[in-house]
């Protein structure tokens, strides 16, 4: 090791605890969180600094202003001896080293693995160069490693790898105006251009497809559709959706799709009453899973008729009415009237029609491009509520499953016959209103957070408050990329289950409020804060190249007015 680029030696520590080294630098030069590398023989290793100490070989050198009373090179000169400062580090991972040409022909170096003993006394250890962060987190150059951030310290860039990123779930988080959307904005940038697997957004806020500015600056915030063209498909709910001032391919909901399930999840939102599942059921046995809620929308609360008997007539409910129908299955009058009536926010939404009256099966659209790797954001225009996006998102994701879980059964069944299914990353924005402990059992989201990645299907959730996630779901996410959280639970949400869980705390509460992340999760080497990039030109240039220099000189006016919102 050359020793101009040592920062300080081991002086202690412990396998089961953290390393303790002597800084022989100014503290100033390395911050919380600094990628360090032990430089040992055999063995090299991968850590962390999770705390800085300033220390004294006598605590009267440390509590007086030694300048002040004697010369002031004698002064350094005992500060020197008796000051000092220790780091402390976390060894994350260790790798064994060769000297040169002794690694025999034709065989690999091994890999880093976990930390498994410790390096010796006076070890020297240094800040991580680029060649030491290429080892772990892979060069931008390679095939689908996507650069995230650079490290704090050096600005070496730092990578993910997309096709391990895409295997499991994953989630971004941080506090509102940490700069959460522009993040998830460049890791759906990257999934898009790299193509490894498709991506279906339920775009609450309108954010994704198009070009917009950027409220606080006033900055051109790119839209997905806009830097990919037909590679992205972009949906409005609803037969009058504009998004933007721009006319999306529209999406409506057939009242045949909309199953009991659907309803229970708006227990919260509708306010509905512990009866109403012995209602649904009571509707389904009725007229069937595809005819209940054309059926029960269609009758008319208080409607009568005159009968006539061998009493003579008498005024009784219509079969036709709600109080009618509830009568002949023996339900509670109360609790159907009740139903119908909370159902009524629904019954009123104009994007949900009967079959007959939609035009296009939009749906059908939209899952046939996910399976041709194409990309789909689907917008909720006007219908921003929480009742719109928990009843669209479940409903579409349900069928997407179905659809999903069939074709993987096929490939395994006979691989020369069916194809493997297209990967899926389902991006599901405010995560915690679908997947909260009360919505966990409820929404198909947690069922394929724990289960469907075996099926292809994975989930990348986005949320401000973490600590409302139900925890078995934030348990199955394997990256996690995590701006600043000021809340105590968010913090221990966003860690669990990840080991060293104490020392990543400080590290992800003492992050800077923008433009800072903490990398960590199964599906990075190691945990890492780094320094995010910036969603700008800059960005979109380094990620589509001379490609999209070349595009740009050759589109026409109309496309620039597109691009530009006029």
């Amino acid at each position: 090791m050359d020793l101009e680029k040592s920062i300080g030696y081991i002086v202690g520590g412990s396998l089961r605890g953290n390393l303790r080294a002597r800084l022989t630098r100014k503290p100033e030069e390395v911050q919380e969180g600094s990628f360090v590398v032990i430089d040992g023989v055999p063995w090299i290793f991968y850590g962390l600094v999770t705390d800085l100490q300033l220390g004294s070989t006598d605590p009267r050198f440390a509590d007086e202003y030694l300048e002040s009373r004697i010369d002031l090179d004698l002064a350094n000169m005992l500060q020197g001896q008796t000051l000092y400062t220790n780091l402390e580090v976390m060894p994350v991972l260790m790798q064994e080293t060769y000297p040169e040409g002794s690694l025999p022909t034709g065989a690999e170096a091994t890999a880093p693995g976990p930390v498994k003993t410790i390096p010796q006394h006076h070890t020297p250890l240094r800040l991580a160069e680029a060649n030491d962060i290429e080892a772990i987190f892979g060069s931008p150059q390679d095939p689908g490693n996507f650069v995230v951030g650079s490290t704090r310290e050096q600005g070496h860039p730092i990578c993910i790898d997309l096709n391990k990123f895409v295997k499991r779930s994953s989630g971004i988080f941080g506090a509102t105006g940490t700069g959460k959307s522009f993040l998830t904005r460049m890791i759906l940038a990257g999934l898009v251009n790299y193509n490894a697997a498709s991506v279906l957004v339920f775009d609450m806020h309108n954010e994704y497809a198009y070009t917009d500015i950027d409220a606080d600056k006033g900055n051109q915030v790119y839209g997905l559709y806009d830097k990919f063209g037909e590679k992205v498909q972009v949906v409005g709910l609803g037969a009058d959706a504009t998004i933007h001032g721009k006319k999306p391919i529209s999406l409506e909901i057939r009242e045949s799709d909309i199953q009991p399930e659907d309803i229970l999840l708006l227990t919260k939102e509708l306010n509905l009453r512990e009866t109403t599942e012995t209602t649904l059921s009571a509707l389904v046995t009725s007229f069937g899973r595809e005819e209940w809620y054309s059926k029960f929308k269609a009758m008319k609360p208080g409607e009568k008729i005159v009968a006539a008997d061998e009493n003579g007539e008498k005024t009784i409910f219509a079969p036709s009415s709600v109080e009618g129908w509830a009568d002949s299955v023996g339900v509670n009058r109360t609790a159907a009237l009740g139903l119908h009536s909370k159902l009524r926010r629904l019954f009123d939404q104009n994007y949900i029609k009967p079959a007959d009256r939609i035009a296009s099966d939009g749906l059908s659209v939209m899952i046939d491009n996910l399976k041709n790797k194409r990309h789909v954001v689907l917008s909720f225009g006007k219908y921003e509520n929480d009742l719109d996006y928990l009843l669209v998102t479940n409903l579409i994701t349900r069928r997407i499953r179905e659809q999903w879980v069939e074709q993987s059964e096929k490939f395994r069944t006979d691989r020369t016959k069916f194809p493997e299914p297209r990967p899926l990353v389902i991006v599901i924005e405010e995560a915690h209103k679908l997947l909260s402990a009360e919505m966990g059992s409820q929404t198909i989201f947690s069922t394929i957070a724990r289960e469907l990645r075996k099926y292809f299907v994975t989930l990348l959730v986005v949320d401000q408050r973490p600590s409302q996630i139900y925890d078995e779901v934030m348990s199955q996410l394997g990256t996690r990329i995590s701006g600043w959280l000021g809340d105590d639970a968010d913090i221990s949400a966003v860690l669990s289950g990840l080991a060293s869980k104490d020392q990543l705390r400080g590290m992800l509460s003492h992050l800077q409020e923008k433009e800072e992340v903490l990398l960590l999760g199964w599906g990075v080497p190691m945990p890492l804060p780094v320094r995010s990039r910036r969603y700008d030109d800059d960005f979109w240039q380094e990620l589509l190249g001379s490609k999209d220099r070349k595009q740009g000189t050759k589109k026409s006016e109309s496309d620039l007015i597109n691009l530009l919102g006029y």
